[in-house]
């Protein structure tokens, strides 16, 4: 039977996308302990003396026409096939592993400095994704239960429609940690640092204001109460379709992220 991702994967919001890396599968290389978000996963490790980040997560379904069939040189299920990803960053390979629904897997391998080749980080990002169906198919996909005061028990579209947010449907992202609802959307995550810069009071809770290109952005943390050292991240962003920039947001991003944060539990 052609292999889904939910077949594959579980219930999406609960998925520890760790437990799809299998470090033992980049030869030659010592990896740190790597960091579980809501969305993905993310390690650093060295191989040959080179400093490498793999990235597994996030889960798409809409089509992408930036990703490519390629020949990929493993076993996949039935159902399952491997593309390459041409729109990542610079020395980065990425990978897509698509399941018979149609849902996408991002992989990737980023080389921390100039000296790694293509075909290098290439060869590591496919033994990234031999492991990741090998977690797949050996049962070893896992789903931890969150603490009761994680934000990433909580529902974005439902927090952001509460809000008064204006526009048509609120479109939930595929794991239901993010929510875009017409110009304003709301995403959870960890991260390693909170975001830095000067700070201001918005809704009850310490907040930080950047504009990012097109977009204004909001955050939020919190410590992480399942991963020490860690902080839960809510990012409340407001697009400018004027074409002024980011800043001309600012405004509206503030006002949705006074109201967004005070209902964040």
């Amino acid at each position: 039977m052609p292999l889904t991702a939910i077949a594959a994967l579980g219930d999406f919001a609960t998925l520890d996308y760790c437990s799809l890396l299998d470090p033992k599968r980049l030869k030659n290389a010592t990896a740190d302990t790597p960091d579980s978000s809501f969305t993905a996963c993310q390690a650093d490790f060295v191989q040959a003396g080179r400093p490498r980040t793999v990235t597994i997560g996030p889960l798409a379904a809409d089509r992408d026409p930036t990703v490519q069939a390629y020949a990929y040189p493993g076993k996949v299920p039935d159902g399952v096939s491997v593309q390459q990803a041409s729109f990542v960053p610079e020395r980065t390979c990425g990978r897509a592993i698509t399941f018979a629904d149609g849902v996408r897997l991002a992989v990737s391998v980023t080389d921390r400095d100039d000296r790694g080749s293509a075909e290098d980080r290439c060869t590591a990002a496919d033994d990234v994704v031999g492991g990741a169906l090998d977690a797949v198919t050996g049962n070893r996909v896992r789903h931890p239960q969150l603490p009761d005061r994680s934000w990433g028990r909580v529902d974005s579209c439902a927090i952001l429609t509460g809000s008064g947010a204006q526009g048509g449907d609120a479109t939930a992202g595929l794991a239901g940690h993010s929510c875009i609802l017409d110009k304003v959307s709301l995403e959870f995550a960890v991260v390693r640092q909170a975001p830095a810069g000067p700070s201001e009071t918005l809704g009850n809770r310490v907040a930080r204001v950047a504009a990012d290109g097109a977009f204004c952005r909001v955050r939020t943390v919190q410590p992480s109460p399942a991963t020490p050292g860690r902080a839960e991240q809510a990012t409340v962003s407001v697009v400018d379709t004027s074409g002024a920039g980011g800043d001309a947001a600012c405004p509206a991003a503030r006002t949705a992220a006074a109201t967004i944060f005070s209902r964040i539990p």
